[in-house]
């Protein structure tokens, strides 16, 4: 498994868990810190270069796409917070936090989107790197494997498991992943079931990148609608998926937007609000 061209030195370089982000071993890796979350400085394709690399140094490596929800939940839930600690990148999927990282200078001119994301690694990831897709129903499933496989007939997509799975069959998946080996396992289980997912099983993988990429299942496979390109570059993804599904996600996008905003408020008058620490709730913290 892995890339056949990383060195022996790179390959003796191993990264430690990052948690908050540490440097890559390459020494390139730049991250600035919004609530207590480190976020990648990166774009589409020096990340999908970084973990091509990294698919040989023997460990899973967990990478978060991280939009405000999951850079609030961090600030905000202990409980996720700790689900999350040892994930070793967290990349900025919203243009809001795109909007903070350029603030402390960071001349970053997109975000790295998820569903964008998947679809230029997967692309740029033919053989001898192997992917695996766990997450969303068998129809979403077989048409964003027969989407991928049309643009490249030559991509391993060496398996597929839907998301609506008994916990007993957890381990059945565990045993097949590490059967097949992939390269890539992407995880789309939405949040925050995709990131427990991951902090239960990560120590139980052969090695490879873990991505947790939710909507970007649904996204590749069109059987759910992304943003149009205006709403997206002004930051109204939210929006748009708030009208498309105002039952399931109104409610949820409206507690952690304003949870955002009043973080951001909070840690900024205490002149903290760029920390890559985790400060205590204001209830804690007095």
């Amino acid at each position: 498994m892995g890339n056949p061209d990383i060195s022996e030195k790179e390959k003796g370089t191993r990264m430690p868990h990052r948690g908050c982000i540490a440097p890559a071993p390459s020494g390139t890796s730049r991250s600035l810190g919004i609530l207590g979350t480190s976020l990648e400085l990166t774009s589409y394709a020096a990340l999908t270069g970084e973990l091509q690399r990294l698919t040989a140094f023997g460990r899973s490596i967990v990478v978060d796409f991280s939009n405000t929800q999951i850079v609030t939940l961090r600030r905000h839930d202990a409980v996720f917070r700790k689900l999350t600690e040892r994930f070793d990148y967290f990349v900025p999927d919203g243009m809001p936090l795109i909007w903070c990282l350029n603030a402390q200078g960071a001349h970053l001119r997109d975000r790295v989107y998820g569903p964008t994301f998947m679809r230029h690694c997967v692309m740029a990831s033919p053989p001898p790197f192997k992917h695996y897709f766990l997450g969303g129903s068998m129809e979403c499933l077989n048409r964003l494997k027969q989407s991928f496989l049309q643009q490249n007939p030559n991509l391993q997509i060496v398996g597929t498991r839907s998301g609506y799975f008994a916990p007993e069959a957890e381990r059945e998946i565990i045993e097949e992943i590490v059967r097949l080996s992939p390269d890539f396992i992407w995880v789309g289980l939405g949040t925050p079931k995709q990131q427990a997912w991951i902090a239960r099983n990560r120590d139980k993988l052969p090695g490879g990148i873990v991505l947790a990429v939710g909507f970007a299942f649904d996204v590749n496979a069109g059987t759910k609608p992304d943003a149009p390109a205006w709403m997206q570059r002004l930051g109204l993804t939210w929006l748009f998926r708030v009208v498309s599904e105002p039952v399931r996600l109104g409610p949820r996008y409206l507690k952690y937007n304003l949870l955002f905003l009043f973080y951001l408020l909070w840690d900024g008058l205490r002149g903290r609000v760029w920390s890559s620490e985790i400060l205590g709730k204001p209830a804690d913290t007095g």
